[in-house]
């Protein structure tokens, strides 16, 4: 941690969604500001993926401690999407619960504010990973400096903000030329923070995952594989096979069969006896997970016909390579 921070009378956070410190370090061009900013990279969370990644930030556990352990897990018998908090397609916040979901408080309880998008107001997962923090929405990009601003003329001592125009653009266009762009644009973000940064005031860019782009290279587990499988949670990169009564074993087997050469397939109680969700996993956290992760090595994604959105993805996350876990942790101090 750079002493200049630790000494910040304020200090302003802002996660930059899907920014990774590869695809940072390849257009650092692009980026003049964060360019100008000190730091280096530091690894995210197993998976890398939103939902798991900023509840890690906010409430500073690992996924095992804190339970919010992937994009989609299985809550009490269902599938639940986190960041959209649906199951089986249907709103979820009354039947299962963002707070008992994910008890711990954000910030240690500090109730700092919170510059977000204005429409995650009061979502299953802002309540699960935000609760009791001040929300201030913003609906145009633009406005979160203002509303950053405001705040430290306030004197608020610590400031959070969430941006994600990068992950946006990269799934849906990929890493070329509209990727580009939306790096332009967010930097250009970056350049206006620094700009109303008081005296003595720090800025910390962080983020929560990088990006692969895969496109179509899309895997369907194979028959031998899904004829043992219940249900699938997780995302493309980092799939959760859940195994039918009494089909562990050979769950784990006809998936190591079949797919090893493209990705890791690794038993849940290997998962747990390595750490990859912190060197402690919850009673809670674990019955969330499936029997057998199937995790990408290679460009590909691993296709659940169930885990679906308005497009297809042409950039993905979730897996354990360099490219998705590494992120940038970036500091600049105004005098």
């Amino acid at each position: 941690m750079p002493p200049e921070l630790l000494d910040a009378e304020q200090v302003v956070v802002l996660v930059l969604d899907g920014l990774g410190w590869n695809q940072f370090a390849q257009h650092r061009s692009l980026m003049p500001a964060l360019a100008s900013m000190e730091g280096r990279s530091i690894t995210s969370v197993a998976p890398s993926t939103t939902a798991t990644a900023l509840t890690s930030i906010t409430t500073g556990l690992p996924p095992g401690e804190h339970g919010v352990v992937g994009y989609r897990m299985r809550v009490e018998g269902r599938v639940l999407n986190v960041l959209r908090w649906h199951a089986d397609g249907r709103d979820a916040r009354d039947s299962i619960s963002p707070e008992t979901t994910q008890p711990h408080p954000a910030f240690e309880g500090q109730r700092p504010v919170v510059v977000t998008r204005a429409e995650f107001r009061d979502t299953g997962f802002t309540r699960a990973h935000l609760a009791q923090t001040r929300h201030r929405g913003w609906r145009m990009p633009s406005t979160i400096v203002a509303e950053v601003d405001g705040a430290l003329r306030r004197n608020e001592p610590f400031v959070y903000a969430y941006y994600d125009g990068i992950d946006k653009i990269a799934h849906e266009f990929g890493l070329d030329a509209h990727y580009c762009a939306e790096l332009r644009a967010a930097d250009r973000l970056v350049a206006d923070l620094l700009e109303v940064l008081p005296g003595g005031a720090a800025l910390v860019v962080i983020s929560d995952h990088g990006q692969v782009d895969v496109g179509d290279n899309q895997i369907t587990p194979e028959r031998a594989v899904l004829d043992h499988v219940d249900v699938q949670s997780g995302e493309g990169r980092f799939r959760w096979l859940h195994a039918r009564p009494g089909r562990a074993r050979q769950l784990l087997e006809a998936a190591r069969a079949h797919h090893s050469d493209t990705g890791w397939v690794v038993g849940i109680e290997q998962v747990i006896d390595e750490g990859w969700f912190g060197p402690m996993v919850t009673d809670a956290a674990r019955a969330r997970l499936g029997d057998v992760a199937l995790v990408a090595r290679e460009v590909v994604s691993y296709l659940d016909p169930t885990d679906t959105g308005l497009y297809e993805l042409r950039a993905r996350h979730g897996s354990l390579t360099a490219d998705e876990m590494l992120v940038p942790f970036l500091v600049a101090t105004s005098p």
